[in-house]
């Protein structure tokens, strides 16, 4: 997985227990795999369609950092599929623990917002790196 993004965690990012809201997270993930997308498809056109469903596994607290990691795991005639890991990282001793993981699916779209076909050169570079169709 690649590095596609880094957040530190701010009071005003917390919710009623101390912990980092919910919904926060959520906005880091998806604002990190849609640039993260639109990267991999060299297109700024690239709109999320699905976010796979999601456990909060670790606790996150103001002061600690969220690194969020991504990865093509699939490239279709419109969308591209990612998996998505956001870990909470120490810089103490710079281990890392999963906070959340995720597929995430994009679309690309035309101005119109209909979607239309990711290139072929990109569609053929991943095809030549893992086992796509």
């Amino acid at each position: 997985m690649e590095l596609i993004s880094t957040h530190f965690i701010k009071t005003q990012d917390v919710g009623y227990h101390g912990n980092l809201f919910g919904g926060v997270m959520l906005a880091w993930l998806d604002e990190a795999a849609a640039a993260f997308a639109a990267q991999v498809a060299d297109t700024p056109r690239m709109v999320t369609k699905h976010i796979g469903g999601l456990t909060f596994e670790k606790p996150c607290r103001p002061g600690q950092i969220i690194k969020i990691y991504g990865e093509v795991i699939k490239i279709g005639k419109t969308s591209l599929a990612l998996s998505i890991e956001a870990r909470r990282h120490s810089v103490y001793n710079g281990t890392q623990r999963t906070v959340v993981k995720t597929q995430m699916t994009f679309v690309r779209i035309d101005g119109d917002g209909e979607a239309i076909p990711i290139s072929e050169r990109v569609r053929q570079k991943y095809r030549n790196q893992k086992d796509f169709t």
